[in-house]
């Protein structure tokens, strides 16, 4: 989509901001060109070459990508010091916690360097971005076939990557549907320590309750550090690394936020798919989203029943509940409101306009003419393919673990699939110790009850749900055998199975028989259920695929020529993205206005008198004694209220998790942790007069390390501007 009106009329006032929110996420390599004119008149005041500098240190070099891009985190200390939010952080903090030392449930915070723990990702830093678009079209024409046209542009992007040389981790990304093409070029550190993270009831408080809703009190935060060789460059863990020396760090504004504040947000926004089509919402709405979140929320149930009756289990489970929890209530809340706010008939309303634009020129016609009908040729075309993709995915896939056990252990490219095709005893020895390898980190988080219930109510909902076209044989077998009760059938796999547990699986391998083994029934439904995920639904979608890419290029294309007069932003994913606008409130339905900001109160408001700690509104003792004497420090807003939340209407979506929000002057201000309930379509379709931004104020942080925690040297390292 675009950023509304990108040279804005001479008269702005304020009261212009407070009516709409400025959709794009921009690639900061472009700022100073199409958007450094426009930040000024909502209150930057830097230069673009302090936002994004190869030559330079500049505010791009205080962002990192996590893991390559599931979040985002900065830099705000000399010292390599790292935020994020708390549930980027959750998996590395689930993994260090135990139930005598349960870390999610009662914080952590290293009081020396010494004692920080390795987490199990790395950060990436971008060096710098470059437009390739020329280099990698070489040579297309529009006389080519969509597989011809993919094909050489595969090839000249490997003869980039080829010429770039090796010294950087070099990404060359797609934009606006294949008509242009960036590269970006990055430092992988793969040196990560955790420092520090408040307890669940603080950095995931309202849980899934009030997950994607205003108003918020969540502390999502957590602090990490990145540590480097001794000469300052990525280097694998190793007790001699030292912190990183960062080229920029941010300072942190004490000074708070107030409405039409500038704000602004550098991070790695994951995917959005602002282009989709008519064709693509009705398909969401109708058939994809309601299969995952009817999915999902079984998985929850399961996992639900078994975590509520166990502590130990629940500490398991904490990481893979939320993980499939997050995207259970986002495809929720996704489908509802693509149809309250009403995204298929504005998608429709484009499509007419496009229509009529390209019929109206000859031209025109020859090129953009067909370009909606391939794309409904190609949903069509991959109607039936739908529920049985998303079942494989969401069901098998991504169900039962041990399905996932089967895949990597004896999955079609695993050492052991090539072993067991031949009669080489040495080749089978060395595949099984492939198999024995990191067996305590499997079963470390695993519950054998769970993964019980998990497989037959998976296959049940497969068998009842999907087409028997897509049926794999031993599904029917099993079925039949079993008279449709699949969790018998699973009761009575899990009770006699060789794989539900490290000392099983030790004495299964060593008494291992390639011949027996492939009449296992987990086995079997594993391998069938990817000869037909990929003879039945990839390769028939693989026929449909290059009508959606051509249509999709030539509509974008098109669509940009259509409104010459617009700046359009491509859509995110998984690149260094900016974003800017302002501190701003929101009318959420008619009689129903928000504010801007959240505080303290609001927590002691929520809170739900229980012993249990892992309840979503459960309030420690310490942060009711804070809220009662009002001991907030230099914290506090003006008028002595502890702050915790704030809105803006910045464009961001999944993978901005734990950006940072930037002032006009470029100081830390929060952190962004979510997107609001009404706007929740914003990733197809951006709605100007809901999108907002929900961030944890960065004082709130800063309150909870030195106040609640009394890790007041955590702050000493940091650059605060009061």
């Amino acid at each position: 989509m675009k950023k509304i009106a990108i040279l804005l009329l001479s008269v702005f006032t304020l009261s212009n901001i407070q009516v709409r929110a400025d959709e794009g996420m921009w690639l900061p390599l472009l700022i100073k060109r199409l958007n450094h004119v426009d930040m000024q008149k909502h209150g930057l005041q830097l230069t673009a070459e302090e936002i994004y500098s190869v030559n330079h240190s500049s505010i791009k070099d205080a962002i990192v990508a996590l893991g390559g891009g599931f979040c985002t985190g900065e830099i705000i200390s000399s010292q390599g010091l790292m935020l994020t939010n708390h549930h980027c952080g959750y998996d590395a903090i689930q993994k260090f916690s135990t139930p005598e030392n349960d870390i999610l449930v009662n914080g952590f915070w290293a009081k020396t360097k010494a004692d920080e723990k390795p987490a199990d990702f790395g950060v990436w830093f971008l060096e710098r971005m470059d437009d390739v678009t020329a280099r990698v079209l070489a040579g297309v024409t529009d006389n080519m076939s969509e597989n011809e046209r993919a094909a050489l542009v595969e090839k000249n992007k490997q003869k980039i990557l080829k010429e770039e040389g090796e010294d950087f981790t070099i990404k060359i990304k797609s934009f606006f549907h294949g008509n242009e093409f960036y590269m970006f070029k990055y430092n992988v550190f793969n040196d990560v320590r955790l420092v520090g993270n408040p307890p669940e009831s603080v950095g995931k408080f309202g849980g899934d309750t009030d997950n994607w809703m205003w108003p918020r009190h969540t502390g999502d935060f957590s602090m990490f550090r990145i540590y480097a060789g001794k000469d300052n460059k990525p280097a694998d863990y190793s007790a001699d690394n030292v912190p990183y020396s960062p080229k920029h760090h941010l300072p942190i504004s004490l000074k708070g936020v107030k409405e039409n504040d500038f704000a602004m947000i550098l991070g790695y926004p994951g995917s959005t798919d602002r282009f989709l089509t008519s064709y693509g919402v009705q398909e969401a709405v109708s058939l994809e989203q309601p299969a995952r979140v009817k999915i999902r929320r079984m998985k929850l149930d399961i996992m639900e029943e078994g975590m509520n009756a166990d502590p130990a289990v629940r500490l398991q489970y904490a990481s893979k509940h939320a993980g499939v929890a997050n995207y259970w209530k986002y495809y929720l809340g996704q489908s509802t409101q693509l149809v309250n706010n009403n995204v298929y008939e504005k998608k429709k309303t484009i499509e007419d306009k496009f229509y009529a634009w390209a019929r109206k020129d000859k031209d025109r016609a020859a090129k953009y003419g067909n370009a909606l009908a391939l794309i409904e040729d190609y949903y069509k075309g991959g109607k039936d393919l739908v529920l049985p993709s998303v079942y494989f995915e969401e069901a098998i896939y991504q169900g039962p673990e041990i399905f996932g056990f089967m895949f990597a252990n004896f999955g079609m490219t695993s050492p052991m699939s090539s072993a067991m095709t031949s009669d080489d005893e040495t080749k089978l020895t060395e595949a099984k110790k492939s198999v024995l390898k990191d067996l305590d980190a499997t079963f470390k988080d695993y519950n054998a009850a769970i993964d019980q219930k998990l497989l037959g109510e998976m296959l049940t909902m497969y068998y009842n749900d999907v087409d028997k076209e897509y049926h794999p044989a031993v599904l029917t077998e099993i079925h039949d055998k079993y008279k449709g009760d699949f969790h018998k059938f699973a009761a009575k796999y899990f009770k006699k199975s060789g794989f539900t547990s490290k000392e099983k699986v030790v004495a299964y391998m060593a008494k291992f028989k390639t011949k027996k083994f492939k009449k296992d029934l987990v086995y079997r439904l594993s391998t069938e259920f990817i000869q037909m995920y990929v003879q039945k639904i990839m390769m028939p979608a693989q026929m449909h695929i290059s009508k959606y890419d051509q249509g999709m290029r030539l509509f974008v294309d098109g669509l940009r020529k259509m409104n010459p007069g617009k700046t359009y932003a491509s859509d995110a994913n998984s690149t260094m993205r900016l974003t800017y606008g302002n501190v701003l409130p929101y009318s959420g339905k008619d009689a129903i206005n928000y504010d801007f900001k959240t505080t303290l109160r609001g927590v002691m408001e929520k809170e739900v008198i229980t012993t249990n700690k892992t309840h979503e509104f459960y309030v420690e003792k310490r942060l009711k004694e804070l809220y009662k004497n009002k001991d907030y420090g230099q914290y506090a807003n003006e008028d002595g209220t502890m702050p915790c939340g704030f809105l803006t209407n910045n464009d961001i979506t999944g993978g901005n998790s734990g950006s940072p929000v930037i002032n006009g002057k470029g100081e830390l201000i929060g952190t962004a942790f979510d997107g609001n309930w009404e706007a929740m379509s914003g990733d197809i379709y951006f709605e100007p007069n809901l999108q907002r931004t929900i961030s944890v104020d960065i004082r709130y942080t800063l309150f909870i390390i030195d106040k609640f925690a009394g890790a007041k040297h955590i702050v000493d390292e940091m650059t605060l501007v009061k």
